[in-house]
């Protein structure tokens, strides 16, 4: 019998619930408590481990639990607010909502998360950092343009030299992290083979989208949230949309796409026959986003160079 369990994190603690067992336990989010908790769920012999991707927190408890050999998946928070409304659960506690996660896993069972090794989470870390501080200069830049006092002016200046600075060094760590492993500095390098993929976004792709290669085309789309997603209802035809998976990289992807509208003439084509068909740029643009995806996966899972073949 498959036994699926929930798991509801905080800052400080976390709740367990298993849900062959009906069992509840509560945790203190440090390493005596994921150890704790870890041989516990071994143990009960769990099949999978579900949480919410709650901004980071999860990271620390998924990464044990998987060191241990547990199949842990981590949820879009969206998906399991829906599937608590939908069962008519409306009160919300941190038991309550360790149970509801335990139940969705049990419905859906929603594949694990693919096991990563310290190196790239570190990787991934210093990844998230860098989009940190890129946001922060866009901010300050911002704001430089509306300065009067030349004080004002200045001191946003020495900000924007100094994030500049920070920018620098981390991309550096990451340069070297990705040295350090031969296949991750390979995969790499084998995707900047594509016209409009460079160094940031194929460091990107490595630390954010680790599947890349692993799965067929329609689950590396879905897991990214560019898939097409139909809003038909009887006569009604409603416009396709994509949405949900991982917003970090489509945000990442924008920039290449353009680059690769311009100068791969794969992407190229494909952008100027969408415009000709009538599709408007933004549409005609995240289909691109989609296309360089599903040749990206390919070129990773059969370890081959950029090709307009694999369009």
């Amino acid at each position: 019998m498959d036994t699926y369990t929930g798991i509801d994190i905080s800052k400080d603690s976390f709740d367990v619930h298993v849900l062959s067992t009906g069992q509840d336990r509560h945790f203190d989010y440090n390493d005596q408590g994921m150890e704790k908790c870890a041989n516990w769920l071994l143990s009960e012999k769990t099949t999978l481990v579900a949480m919410e991707a709650t901004g980071g927190y999860e990271k620390r408890l998924a990464a044990v639990l998987m060191a241990k050999g547990l199949a842990v998946s981590c949820l879009n928070p969206r998906r399991i607010r829906d599937f608590a409304r939908a069962k008519g659960q409306l009160a919300k506690t941190d038991k309550l909502d360790a149970r509801i996660i335990a139940m969705f896993a049990a419905m859906f069972e929603p594949p694990p998360k693919e096991a990563i090794d310290e190196l790239s989470i570190k990787i991934r870390e210093l990844t998230a950092r860098r989009q940190q501080l890129v946001s922060m200069r866009v901010q300050e830049c911002n704001r430089r343009e509306h300065a009067t006092e030349k004080v004002i002016a200045k001191s946003i200046a020495v900000i924007i030299d100094a994030i500049d600075n920070e920018i620098e060094k981390v991309e550096s760590l990451i340069k070297d992290h990705i040295d350090q492993s031969p296949p991750l500095k390979e995969k790499q390098e084998l995707l900047q083979t594509m016209p409009g993929i460079g160094k940031t976004a194929s460091g990107f792709l490595i630390s954010e989208l680790p599947e890349l290669g692993l799965l067929d085309r329609r689950k590396i789309v879905a897991l990214v949230g560019l898939a097409p997603i139909n809003r038909d209802s009887g006569k009604l035809k409603g416009k396709r949309t994509t949405g949900g998976g991982r917003k970090s990289v489509r945000k990442a992807l924008y920039m290449p796409t353009l680059s690769a509208i311009k100068y791969n003439p794969v992407i190229r084509d494909h952008y100027q026959r969408l415009l000709k068909n009538g599709k408007n740029k933004m549409v005609a643009i995240v289909a691109c986003m989609r296309k360089m995806i599903v040749i990206l996966n390919a070129m990773a899972a059969h370890n081959q160079p950029w090709s307009p073949n694999f369009a």
